[in-house]
């Protein structure tokens, strides 16, 4: 597949299953992350990756997150198996980085290019994924259960696999409704 190719068929795979990314493949994907843009070289992010047990605790980590928020029980059964909807999850973390002309939005937009780069090298690999964020990406209990900053920000949990199924294509969406010339 080439690269116009991967970007015009690129579609969200909800339904994962084993085998995760092996070792090279998960290289590879990170690599990806690593040539977004990033003015002034700062690599403002961090990828939290989850696998096996890790899954298990991020699960966990998600309910302690929305029991200190006051969810109810129906909820907390939910978010704690949010995590085992894939083999892994890469937790996207922006870690902003104080710089005179680097400002905080275009750090967050970096990391959140990195995510976009690490689902596309996956497609690439024949691979599966889906880009969540919701409400824990900005549970400030989960940011301090993951030893984050008050300044960083979760972007998003790349969750990646093996496609369960293949889903047919979605048509081209036109853009000309959201396009003006000055």
């Amino acid at each position: 597949m080439d690269a116009i190719e991967l970007l015009l068929t690129r579609q969200s795979c909800p339904r994962l299953i084993a085998p995760a990314p092996d070792e090279d493949q998960l290289n590879t994907i990170l690599s990806a992350g690593m040539r977004v843009p990033d003015h002034a070289g700062l690599t403002p992010w961090e990828f939290i990756i989850s696998t096996g047990d890790g899954l298990e605790k991020l699960g966990e980590l998600f309910v302690a997150a929305s029991k200190a928020a006051g969810e109810d029980e129906t909820v907390l059964v939910k978010v704690g198996n949010m995590p085992l909807r894939a083999p892994m999850v890469i937790t996207v973390v922006a870690k902003v980085v104080e710089h005179p002309k680097v400002p905080v939005l275009e750090q967050h937009i970096a990391a959140g290019c990195a995510c976009m780069a690490m689902q596309q090298a996956a497609f690439a690999l024949g691979l599966g994924g889906i880009w969540r964020t919701g409400g824990l990406a900005f549970n400030q209990q989960l940011h301090q259960d993951l030893g984050l900053s008050a300044d960083d920000q979760i972007v998003g949990f790349l969750y990646l696999g093996t496609p369960a199924v293949n889903a047919p294509i979605k048509p081209l969406k036109s853009a000309d409704h959201l396009v003006r010339y000055l």
